[in-house]
């Protein structure tokens, strides 16, 4: 049976015929994370597609200093991978990491293609997603060349207050590009 979470994503998009419900039911495991628990490591190939069920996912770079450097966050209801490694199937240059405990569903490269293969739709849907996910990470490098750091913060805080909310700051000011000094400063005038 599939799980009701991703029933959801998917019924938003596609209307699954019973047997299409059962093999995508199939295709996802299920798997709990701890709290900063890695995925994918550095230099190791991303081989699975993520949903998030409940929790956080935190893809990071780590420069030759170890500082951390967070491309994306995935949230409840979305997918996502280190999906240069994933795609092309060579070392990541990313990590991945739950910075929360995290219930996912895990779907295999070779699970995708079937899926995108059998269950018709299954393919813009998939197509769709990715599009506003790139949308979504061109806005932030944008925001990142042209803003300064407290007009970050207030988009942050219209569109995505959980990021603040629910992540520690070291997390949310590397996200912002700022510092954790600046990052305090800002929240203290809010």
């Amino acid at each position: 049976m599939m799980h009701p979470a991703l029933k959801q994503y998917i019924g938003d998009k596609l209307v699954l015929s019973p047997p299409h419900e059962q093999l995508v039911a199939n295709c996802f495991k299920s798997r709990s994370t701890k709290r900063n628990e890695i995925l994918v490591e550095k230099g190791s190939i991303a081989k699975h597609l993520y949903f998030v069920v409940k929790g956080c996912l935190r893809v990071f770079l780590t420069d030759d200093n170890g500082n951390e450097s967070t491309r994306f966050l995935i949230f409840e209801g979305r997918m996502g991978t280190a999906f240069p490694s994933f795609i092309l199937k060579e070392p990541s240059i990313a990590s991945i990491q739950s910075p929360e405990p995290s219930e996912l569903l895990v779907l295999s490269y070779a699970d995708r293609d079937l899926l995108l293969k059998e269950i018709p739709g299954f393919e813009t849907m998939y197509r769709l997603g990715l599009e506003l996910d790139y949308i979504a990470s061109i806005q932030r490098i944008e925001s990142l060349i042209t803003m300064d750091s407290k007009a970050r913060y207030n988009i942050l805080m219209q569109t995505q207050p959980e990021i603040i909310k629910r992540l520690p700051n070291k997390i949310v000011a590397d996200y912002l590009g700022i510092s954790q000094e600046t990052l305090s400063r800002l929240k203290s005038k809010k």
